[in-house]
């Protein structure tokens, strides 16, 4: 595995004749081997394997073995793959680590010790732009995904109607838990919004993909990971240019009315229908989103002061002004640090530090790599 990875190039090209040898790997078969190591009939392990060279492939963009894989071809048989068996969770979701890395080559979409060894060459280079054949070839199996998912009501994409898995904890149970491939799911819409592709925001709009992964922000109340990938969503539609996904966001997804009702009443609901329950006997526990539910707001009551469209929404709701007048701004005061009196004496601040705290500042911990 270290072998094939330093092969295509993992290791800052380090090699002479480096251009040769990718131009004689891309004109072999090692590509789609490789990529057929992602089938639902290989082991987790083959996968998350086949899943980190293909992404070490892309983060050392531009190159033949790179070019080659980010091809429409390439993108329909990956995606293939992950839509080939339903209940092979892992080939989805390293199927999608590696379309999240074909559009974001610096992002760690895998963390292992091997590629942490690798990936801090490339974390300062420039961004490379995203092919537009790649994008165009990912859009028609993002709504084959959601007819599927329909049609055969099989637990593919973000549906979890007919999940029937139940995860005790400590506020009360999950039924079903979100799971990796659907948290993955969202991290991939999130990236590919973040392009700032028309036609990836039209369908994601058509084919209500972001209505359904903002209503999960409120299903799962306590999944922090995913409140961060919805609220990357939310911001790629608000800076948007296209003024459809702006009003999608804001007046079909009613995001502001859904942020006023959960910040009006922010306990874990007993509806039996909603995936997280409050433990029975027991007062429902305060839900966890409400954080990025005051982030988002601020967000966007500061690109309204120069986006238009988001300044006549918020505008016309008179719950909203007056939400963000008497608690939103109340709230940042209340959280805004740098008026706290407390932490570290006035008189210590310019003290010297220390060998030991020296060595603990300056030290760079990765915290993705623990």
């Amino acid at each position: 595995m270290e072998v094939l990875v330093r092969l295509v190039g993992g290791d800052d090209h380090v090699y002479p004749n480096f251009l040769d040898v990718m131009q004689w790997l891309a004109d072999s078969n090692l590509l789609e081997m490789i990529v057929d190591k992602l089938s639902p009939s290989c082991p987790p392990e083959v996968h998350a394997n086949a899943a980190e060279t293909l992404c070490t492939i892309t983060r050392n963009s531009p190159s033949a073995l790179a070019t080659k894989l980010s091809s429409p071809s390439f993108v329909v048989r990956i995606f293939g793959h992950a839509l080939e068996d339903s209940h092979s969770k892992s080939g989805l979701i390293h199927s999608l680590s590696v379309c999240i890395s074909l559009l974001d080559p610096k992002r760690s979409a895998i963390v292992s010790p091997l590629m942490h060894s690798f990936r801090h060459q490339h974390m300062y280079e420039p961004s490379i732009p995203v092919n537009s054949e790649t994008i165009n070839a990912m859009l028609p199996k993002l709504g084959e995904w959601v007819s599927f998912a329909e049609s055969c009501d099989l637990l593919m994409l973000l549906n979890v109607s007919s999940d029937e898995k139940i995860l005790p904890t400590t506020y009360g149970e999950l039924r079903p838990p979100l799971g990796k491939h659907r948290l993955k799911i969202v991290e991939f819409i999130a990236v590919l919004l973040r392009i700032g592709n028309e036609a990836a925001e039209k369908e994601l709009v058509n084919t209500g993909t972001i209505q359904r992964v903002i209503d999960l922000f409120f299903e799962y109340p306590y999944n922090n990971a995913l409140h961060h990938h919805v609220g990357s969503i939310i911001l790629s539609c608000l800076e948007s240019k296209n003024d459809a996904i702006v009003d999608h966001l804001l007046q079909e997804c009613d995001l502001i009315g859904k942020f006023l009702q959960t910040d009006k009443n922010p306990v874990l609901s007993g509806d039996s229908n909603q995936p997280t329950l409050p433990a029975a006997g027991k007062c429902a526990h305060r839900v966890g989103n409400i954080g990025h539910i005051t982030r988002i707001s601020n967000k966007i009551l500061q690109l309204g002061s120069s986006n238009s469209r988001i300044q006549a929404c918020i505008q016309e709701n008179s719950e909203w002004n007056e939400w963000q007048t008497n608690v939103l701004q109340e709230r940042n005061a209340v959280e805004n640090v740098y008026r706290w009196a407390c932490g570290r004496p006035t008189a210590f601040q310019d003290r010297t530090r220390d060998s030991d705290e020296d060595d603990l500042h300056d030290r760079d911990y990765d915290v993705a790599a623990l």
